[in-house]
């Protein structure tokens, strides 16, 4: 795992910190780890297929809509022809 130093914290925000993290029964330190990874890792960031299939609903889709998409694939493509 990496290692981290921040300098130049003001008091009252390292004050602040150490506050929080005892709310949380935490030492200051794991408090800190857990303010970042909620911050760059949020529970609501966008996952890619759930947003796909929102735009799909979004745009009127139906299952028929799919069925021909599927349908499409199983078919094989002509061979290219140089006459």
């Amino acid at each position: 795992m990496a290692t981290v130093t921040v300098r130049n914290i003001p008091d009252e925000v390292h004050r602040a910190l150490r506050v929080q993290a005892a709310i949380h029964g935490h030492s200051t330190e794991a408090e800190i780890r857990d303010i970042l990874e909620k911050t760059v890792r949020p529970p609501e960031r966008l996952c890619l297929g759930t947003a796909l299939a929102e735009l799909g609903r979004h745009v009127g889709l139906t299952a028929e809509d799919f069925d021909v998409l599927e349908r499409k694939q199983n078919i094989p493509a002509d061979p290219v022809r140089f006459d």
